[in-house]
């Protein structure tokens, strides 16, 4: 038996996601003995960094018609990969790959499915959060194929130095009446859901002209910018940068509030962030509750020093 990763690509490049994904299988396979073989779909590169994290093969399918995304297409040929590779469980990131594709390949291996795992399979039970983040629950698999996705930043990551085989890999890709006629991309350098750090504003910023030094700070740290719903809502900044209940749920290793108050719509999508500071004016703000660090102060103030103190080092 073996345990099957699917790592996403985009642009012919492995995304963060898909490494998350490895980190996860790897560890799964070397608690429980068995070979963590990954699947890599369309036109990429560098597969053999996934042997870093106990990935022993990668099975490539390099068909030019999997660089769209289709997710019956990529269902059948994981399933087809598993059944190849006699997998008995199958691990996804909780992305929207993971959130379209493990759903489907659920139902079509007839396989129990955990969605957002968080820690390692006890035996045949899987821990997940539920209620935003509030609280946790415990999953039990039965059936012969289990199938989980696992969030962002759930496991601290285990570098083995491993190399991986990449091999060829094939089968009958079904048609799906699906046709990508055009596909457009956001301007933002880097995807919110791919960055290690974000910088987050909200209405404390008063208006649009004083984002400049968010993004500025966000420079200097190599981050992704963000933004409360209603600072989207009003036309302050791009609801592709909304973050929260709402909007978009990520899992930074560090992420940045300034000028958000910490609703708690707001908190359920950033609150399984690994670091979190805070800059606010109000002492009494309910972020500082979830804070790791915070700063009670002007953010005109504040963020220019901070951004000094970090051109500095």
């Amino acid at each position: 038996m073996s345990i099957l990763i699917y790592a996403d690509s985009n642009n012919g490049t492995l995304t963060k996601n898909a490494f998350e994904a490895a980190n996860y299988g790897g560890q799964l396979a070397k608690s429980t003995g068995k070979n963590a073989v990954a699947l890599v779909l369309g036109s990429a590169s560098g597969l053999e960094e996934l042997g870093n994290y106990g990935i022993t093969k990668v099975l490539h399918f390099a068909d030019a018609g999997l660089d769209s995304f289709d997710p019956q297409k990529i269902s059948a040929v994981v399933a087809e990969a598993a059944k190849s590779e006699g997998a008995d469980t199958i691990i996804f990131a909780h992305d929207y790959t993971g959130k379209s594709v493990a759903p489907r390949l659920s139902a079509k291996l007839d396989a129990g499915l955990v969605s957002g795992a968080i820690a390692l399979p006890n035996g045949n039970t899987v821990k997940k959060a539920v209620f935003s983040g509030k609280a946790f629950a415990e999953i039990e698999i039965t059936t012969a194929t289990k199938i989980i996705s696992v969030l962002p930043n759930a496991l601290d990551k285990v570098v083995t130095g491993g190399s991986a085989e990449v091999v060829s890999f094939s089968c009958e890709i079904p048609s799906t009446g699906l046709k990508v006629k055009e596909v457009r991309k956001e301007s933002t350098e880097l995807s919110l859901t791919e960055a290690d750090i974000v910088v987050s504003a909200g209405r404390g910023l008063k208006g649009p002209e004083n984002w400049g030094m968010i993004e500025e700070l966000a420079k200097v740290l190599g981050a992704a910018t963000a933004c409360s719903r209603p600072v989207a809502d009003i036309g302050w900044r791009p609801h592709h940068e909304h973050v929260g209940q709402t909007g978009l749920a990520i899992r930074p290793n560090l992420y940045f509030a300034i000028g958000i108050s910490g609703a708690i719509q707001h908190l359920a999508g950033v609150n399984g962030s690994k670091v979190i500071v805070v800059i606010n004016t109000d002492a009494e703000a309910p972020f500082f509750k979830a804070a790791d660090y915070g700063i009670v102060g002007d953010a005109f103030e504040v963020v220019p020093k901070l951004i000094e103190a970090i051109k500095s080092l």
